[in-house]
């Protein structure tokens, strides 16, 4: 049984969730602190992480700062914080979902499976991705241009590998959000997938404003060539 950890101090919602995530069959451990986060991460091992921001005694991001240091279990932003910046953020420090308040449980609830899924599908998956002289090591989260380290985000690591899982396919804007972050209009957008792709260009191609590796194809979306 899949073992789920969410940090949450807000009472009357953690009802609602505990019981409809206890019905889809999963183990879940509640917390409302920063302090009991730690000291529960330390003792049990989740299959994911669904983490609020705004705790008492800290924030939900460096919860995942912290987490991302020693694990690649998911993790899900569940919060009220609906800024793109704070989206954009929590991506990018790890995150792999951002759900803003007030939400449709049913959505809620998909997001979870399709967490789990892409992640079992991960532990399956090779352990590395090698084309157009990028190499990405999937154990160890690492990304080689020609040889050399390249410092990328959570973020742009998550498009860089849905990129190159899929070489010479052309991806429309609307597949890679839904693959990547089950994006909805109210969550996620273009523009911001926009940034994305520019800033992930300067630390992989040798000319961004020329790109070899990851290709805009007019009025359909992106793909990566796999050969210069």
């Amino acid at each position: 049984m899949k073992r789920i950890l969410l940090v949450e101090d807000d009472l009357s919602l953690i009802n609602g969730l505990s019981f409809a995530v206890k019905k889809q069959g999963y183990l879940l451990d509640v917390t409302h602190t920063s302090s009991e986060t730690d000291r529960l991460w330390e003792e049990g091992k989740y299959d994911l992480v669904i983490l609020d921001v705004s705790l008492p005694d800290g924030s939900g991001f460096d919860i995942c700062r912290s987490i991302r240091q020693t694990s690649k279990v998911p993790i899900m932003f569940l919060t009220a914080m609906d800024e793109e910046t704070d989206i954009i953020m929590g991506l990018d420090i790890g995150g792999d979902d951002y759900i803003t308040k007030p939400f449709k449980l049913a959505i809620f609830m998909s997001r979870i499976h399709a967490l789990l899924r892409r992640s079992d599908n991960f532990n399956q998956a090779d352990t590395e991705l090698s084309s157009n002289g990028i190499t990405v090591r999937l154990l160890k989260s690492e990304v080689y241009k020609n040889g050399e380290p390249v410092d990328v985000t959570a973020g742009e690591y998550k498009l860089l590998c849905l990129f190159m899982e899929n070489p010479d396919q052309v991806l429309s804007p609307e597949q890679i959000l839904t693959r990547l972050w089950d994006c909805d209009e109210n969550y996620i957008d273009n523009n911001s997938l926009t940034v994305y792709i520019r800033r992930l260009r300067k630390k992989i191609e040798d000319d961004p404003g020329n790109p070899k590796r990851i290709i805009t194809v007019r009025r359909m979306g992106y793909k990566w060539a796999s050969q210069d």
